[in-house]
């Protein structure tokens, strides 16, 4: 190795063990000196120390990694002996100083005989975590456990079903890729995890309109049912209860085109115009009766949607998606795109995201580009145009014309740019 990068090497892993002992410095501050087990010194002096004893191994060969070993079982000793005593003093428990000791230690070596950006990137993760210990110890304690289950749910789907699944069709008509439809599975979990945590930041009194935008990532028609059904107990507040709906058929307009852009960059630019005139039309309305009902507070009512990553709402999503992937291939293969746009229609009354996926799934040779963006363009109207039969079933006359109305405008305007474009 060349004095240089050598000069390198120690440099960054001094700067490794510098930011971990800065954090835990600052930590102990109000400590008096001599009570600590180890500071900003300390991890500073342990970082170098364990970027000497790789230098050395990396001169010494076979030998010089057992004492590399060595030197830093015996750091390690000397750490837990030291803050064994501290935390017999201060008749305290934690183990947190004699983990990030040994991490500086083991990251200043690694700096010399390994990665030097790897290295550092750890160093600013361990700091981060050791910062970050009071917002993380809060969020341990405010967390619920159907909300943990769904983060493992969705850990165990990503990391340990999906490598196992074929990554190619395995039905006589071509249409269902396990690994793929899982995959998709997994993008819908993720964005209706996101969207319910957003909506629990926000409280359940904090306002219709994120309540709209964001149950409009989880499910714009159950935030629509909800919200019609307050429209009806809370007449004054209609126009702020259909604003809410709109917003929420905004959202979904937009989720439904990054769901595209995820999976088939060639649609999006047919869709682009339609679903931006769409937007912005539901986007307007729901302004102009926000607008209306500023003179009147907000009905004081909660929304809490129910958690998205359930395992059995995971597992219908990909039942639906795989049996709308071999409608699709079937309809197209018999009837070419009229078949595809009938079912779409169909399927948009309920559910917009399998028919979107299995739409811009489909290769050109069984469905044309212009075919499927209509098709997805038509699942959308036709659940946009469902909602509003919803408000006005569950809601009453008033927020169901509204809700009408603005969603008319919404597929008239998309419809309009689709023919310009």
């Amino acid at each position: 190795m060349e004095t240089v990068e050598l000069f390198q090497r120690l440099s960054v892993a001094l700067a490794i063990g510098l930011l971990i002992g800065l954090e835990r410095g600052w930590q102990a501050r109000e400590d008096a000196e001599g009570e600590r087990a180890a500071g900003f010194r300390t991890h500073a002096l342990a970082a170098l120390l364990g970027a000497v004893w790789g230098a050395i191994s990396n001169q010494t060969g076979i030998g010089g990694a057992v004492a590399l070993g060595l030197a830093f079982s015996a750091f390690a000793v000397a750490i837990i002996l030291f803050r064994y005593r501290e935390t017999a003093h201060d008749e305290t428990f934690g183990a947190t100083t004699v983990v990030a000791a040994m991490l500086a230690f083991a990251l200043g070596a690694f700096t010399v005989v390994g990665d030097m950006q790897a290295a550092a990137a750890a160093g600013v993760a361990t700091t981060g975590l050791l910062a970050l210990k009071a917002v993380l110890h809060g969020w341990v304690q405010r967390v619920t456990w159907p909300e943990l289950r769904s983060g493992l749910v969705l850990l165990a789907m990503t990391v340990m079903f999906l490598p196992l699944l074929p990554d190619r069709t395995v039905d006589p008509w071509r249409a269902v890729n396990p690994f793929e439809i899982w995959l998709m599975t997994i993008m819908i979990a993720v964005i209706s995890f996101f969207g319910y945590i957003a909506i629990k930041a926000a409280g359940g009194m904090g306002g219709v309109a994120i309540t709209g935008v964001a149950g409009g990532l989880v499910s714009s028609t159950a935030v629509t049912a909800t919200l019609a059904r307050l429209a009806r107990e809370y007449c004054e507040q209609q126009r702020l209860f259909v604003a809410g709906a709109l917003l929420a058929s905004a959202t979904m307009v937009v989720r439904v085109l990054a769901i595209v852009a995820l999976t088939n960059m060639d649609l999006i630019p047919l869709l682009v115009a339609p679903f931006g005139a769409g937007a912005a039309t539901l986007t307007a309305a729901a302004l102009i009766f926000m607008r209306q009902a500023m003179s009147n507070s907000p009905a004081d009512e909660s929304f809490a949607p129910r958690n998205p990553l359930d395992l059995g709402v995971v597992l219908r999503f990909g039942l639906l998606l795989t049996s709308i992937s071999v409608l699709a291939r079937l309809a197209t293969d018999v009837a070419g795109g009229a078949g595809a746009i009938g079912l779409a229609a169909v399927s948009g009354i309920a559910d917009v995201d399998a028919i979107t996926l299995s739409m811009a799934r489909l290769d050109r040779a069984a469905l044309g580009r212009q075919e499927a963006a209509v098709a997805i363009g038509v699942a959308v109207a036709v659940n946009t145009i469902a909602k509003a039969i919803l408000t006005w079933w569950i809601g009453g006359a008033g927020p169901g014309w509204r809700m009408s109305l603005a969603s008319a405008l919404a597929v008239a305007a998309g419809f309009v740019a689709l023919l310009l474009v």
